[in-house]
C-alpha cells in the first residue's frame, strides 16, 4: 500500500501532536489513525469503488487528511478542492470526472459522501487503475485562462518522502488543493510533525499564531511577505520560533527579500520551486538574501534535471505528471516540461525573471513586469503593485501599472507624478508605466497570486 510507510511511522508517533486545527483543538496521530480507519469505513458504506475518481473538498486538518489518506489506500484518484475554490468545485468536478464528492468540511465525523457528476472515465485514470496506483489531480489557478487539471501518480509524489526528513513545527499556510501545499502536508505527516492550521490568513492572525503556537517553518508567498511587512504585525508578535520561511508561487522582489531578512534575522529564507505539472522541486537559495537558487539535481532523490533553451527553464523530473485532463501535453517528445519561466544562469544556479506570457512588447523591446513592480515597490507610499501591458496602435503594447497606496486618501495625480518621477533614471523610459491605475482593492488573489491585466 502506498501509504503503508505513513501508517507505521503515525503508529509509532502515538500520542504526539498531529494537527493543531483551526479551532485550536488537538488531534494526535493515533487520533488520526482512527480517523483514517473511520473514513475508510464511510467509503465502503457508501460504495464508493477503487480507482474512483473522488473530489475531496476540505482544508488542512485531520478530516480532510483523513479522507485524503483512506482514498488514496483504495486506489483512488483524488481530485483536493480548497475553500477558496468552492465556487469552481462543480467545473472541477465535471472536468475531473469526479464519481463522488467528499465534504470533509461538513463538520461530520465520517465526512459527507455523495455521488458526483461523472464517472471517473479518462484514459489517464484508465492508467492508474491498470497499475493499481492512486492518484492526485491539480487544478491551476486560472488566471489566464480556463483551469487544467495535472493528473499525478500519487506514488511518485509519496515516495519522495520514505527517507528520513526533519521534525519541525509547520504552518499550513499553503493550499489544501496546491502542489506545493500537498508537498507540505505530506513532508511533515513523514516526519510526524505538528501541523498548525490557521483559521485565517491576515497577517496578523498568522502572526499571532506562529507566537501562540511556537511555529518553526513558515511556507508562504511573497505577497503575504509584503503585506505583512506592511501591517506591522510581526513587531506586535514574538516570532522568535520562526527557523524557515520558505516563499514561492511568484517573483520575489529583491528590495522585498532583503527587508524579510532583516524583519526576521533569525529565520533562514528558502526560495522554493515547483508547479502543478512537475511537483515542488527540492532546493537552495544561495543565501536568505539572494534570489539565486539551486534546483533539482541528484540529492532531491527523484533525478531531477533543468536546462535553459532560447531563455526557457525547462526541468525532467520523476513527480511530473502523467498529463492534463483537458489539454495537450506541454512536455517535449524526450520528457522536459517546458515551464515558460525565463531565468538567468550562474553556474549550477538560476534566478527567475519572469513568465514569458507576462513580458510586455513594447516596439520590440522586452519588458519583465516583475523588474517594473520591483522598481515601483521601493516608492514611498506604495502598498501593492500589478503590471501588465495595454494595447497600443503604434508600439504594440505601453506598460500599465496599477497601485495601491498606504495611504488610500492620496491624490491619484500626484502619485502618477511621484511614481515617473521615481522611475526616471532606474528603468529605461520603455519601461516607465504610460498609464498608471491607482486602486484601493488588494491587488493580490486569495490564493497570495498578483493580479495582472
Amino acid at each position: 500500500m502506498a501509504t503503508g510507510f505513513l501508517l507505521a511511522r503515525f503508529a509509532a508517533a502515538g500520542d504526539k501532536t498531529a494537527f493543531v486545527e483551526a479551532d485550536g483543538s488537538r488531534e494526535s496521530y493515533a487520533g488520526l489513525l482512527a480517523r483514517i480507519e473511520a473514513a475508510g469505513a464511510a467509503l465502503d458504506a457508501a460504495g464508493v469503488r477503487p480507482g474512483a475518481a473522488v473530489q475531496l473538498r476540505g482544508d488542512f486538518g485531520a478530516a480532510a487528511t483523513a479522507f485524503l489518506l483512506a482514498l488514496w489506500a483504495r486506489g483512488a484518484a483524488v481530485i483536493p478542492v480548497a475553500p477558496v475554490s468552492f465556487e469552481k468545485a462543480g467545473e472541477f468536478a465535471q472536468v475531473g470526472q469526479a464519481e463522488w464528492i467528499v465534504d470533509a468540511a461538513s463538520g461530520a465525523a465520517s465526512g459527507a459522501i455523495a455521488p458526483g457528476p461523472g464517472s471517473s472515465e479518462h484514459p489517464l485514470y484508465d492508467d492508474l487503475r491498470r497499475r493499481g496506483v492512486p492518484g492526485l489531480v491539480i487544478f491551476s489557478s486560472g488566471t489566464t485562462g480556463a483551469s487544467k487539471g495535472a493528473v499525478h501518480d500519487a506514488t511518485r509524489l509519496l515516495s519522495k518522502f520514505e527517507g528520513p526528513g526533519k521534525d519541525f513545527r509547520t504552518l499550513a499556510f499553503l493550499l489544501f488543493d496546491h502542489i506545493a501545499g500537498v508537498d507540505t502536508l505530506l513532508y511533515c505527516l513523514s516526519n510526524a510533525s505538528t501541523i498548525v492550521c490557521p483559521a485565517e490568513r491576515t497577517p496578523e492572525a498568522i502572526c499571532r499564531l506562529i507566537a501562540a503556537e511556537a511555529v518553526e517553518v513558515l511556507p508562504t508567498a511573497p505577497s503575504f511577505l509584503n503585506l505583512m511587512l506592511l501591517s506591522g504585525a510581526q513587531q506586535a508578535h514574538d516570532l522568535s520560533s520562526l527557523k524557515i520561511v520558505t516563499y514561492g508561487a511568484e517573483m520575489m522582489p529583491q528590495a522585498l527579500l532583503e527587508r524579510v531578512a532583516a524583519a526576521l534575522p533569525q529565520a533562514r529564507l528558502v526560495q522554493k520551486y515547483g508547479t502543478s505539472e512537475i511537483g515542488a522541486l527540492r532546493s537552495r537559495s544561495e543565501g536568505s538574501a539572494s534570489r539565486w537558487i539551486r534546483i533539482g539535481g541528484h540529492e532531491d532523490g527523484r533525478g531531477a534535471e533543468w536546462r535553459v533553451v532560447d531563455g526557457l527553464l525547462e526541468v525532467r523530473t520523476g513527480t511530473a505528471m502523467l498529463g492534463y485532463l483537458n489539454a495537450p501535453s506541454p512536455f517535449t517528445d524526450d520528457g522536459w516540461y517546458r515551464t515558460g519561466d525565463r531565468v538567468e544562469v550562474k553556474g549550477d544556479m538560476v534566478r527567475f525573471l519572469g513568465r514569458d506570457s507576462d513580458v510586455i512588447n513594447v516596439g520590440g523591446q522586452k519588458v519583465f513586469p516583475a523588474e517594473v513592480e520591483a522598481e515601483i515597490a521601493r516608492l514611498d507610499g506604495v502598498a501593492e503593485v500589478a503590471v501588465s501591458g495595454s494595447a497600443h496602435p503604434i508600439l504594440g503594447a505601453v506598460v500599465t501599472a496599477r497601485v495601491r497606496m498606504t495611504d488610500p486618501g492620496a491624490a491619484p495625480a500626484a502619485v502618477r507624478t511621484a511614481i515617473r518621477r521615481g522611475l526616471a533614471g532606474r528603468l529605461e523610459p520603455y519601461k516607465i508605466p504610460q498609464k498608471i491605475e491607482v486602486t484601493d482593492q488588494p491587488l493580490v488573489t486569495d490564493r497570495f497570486k498578483q493580479r495582472r491585466g
